[in-house]
């Protein structure tokens, strides 16, 4: 009767174990991409006053400009994890130009969440690609140069999908740039939608 009773015990354990073992939620799940696409407006120093050499042969002078370049941008982030995210932007920096002085430009490079406090991330970005450049107003002197940026900036969720980017700071620099290297810097705000 008592190993009976013991292999009752056994056989009842054996299924309770059994039954609670099918109720346990997993406690990890499959990583999930996350893209989040977005617009901004822009105000960007472009570090050209439209000075040039005085003697032959011509080049660029980068000097500080009175009239910042304001346009609008685009972005896309693409999340894998915390520390694993890419982004690309785009900016067309066209309005308020001074003596037909434009840049654009077209950049993608690693992004990292570095703190999260309420609704709100905060991230830096290390960012290459290329910028271009028209100098004056004849569309005569344009160029394409590298360029490398760092920045960061700060996203708050609005909701499940929306999200306002309320600061992008960036410097730019382009190392080679007539016979110098520009130093453009700026900042973004606008908004993200996540699209998955």
């Amino acid at each position: 009767m008592r190993r009976f009773a013991v292999l009752l015990f056994l056989i009842l354990f054996a299924a309770g174990a059994a039954e609670a073992r099918a109720q346990v939620v997993h406690a990890a799940t499959a990583r999930k991409i996350i893209i989040v696409a977005g617009g901004t407006a822009n105000i960007f120093q472009p570090d050209f006053a439209g000075d040039w050499s005085a003697k032959s042969p011509y080049y660029p002078i980068a000097k500080a400009s009175n009239y910042p370049l304001i346009g609008a941008g685009a972005f896309v982030d693409v999340k894998f994890s915390r520390w694993v995210q890419l982004e690309g932007e785009g900016h067309w920096n066209r309005f308020n130009q001074y003596n037909g002085i434009y840049q654009d430009s077209y950049l993608i490079g690693p992004r990292a969440t570095v703190y999260r406090f309420w609704k709100s991330s905060v991230y830096a970005k290390g960012l290459v690609g290329f910028s271009n450049m028209n100098f004056d107003p004849t569309d005569k002197n344009h160029g394409r140069f590298t360029t490398v940026a760092f920045g960061g900036g700060m996203d708050i969720k609005l909701t499940k999908r929306l999200s306002f980017r309320a600061a992008d700071l960036e410097y730019q620099y382009w190392p080679k740039w007539g016979n110098s290297t520009l130093s453009p810097y700026g900042a973004s705000m606008g908004f993200g939608y996540r699209v998955f």
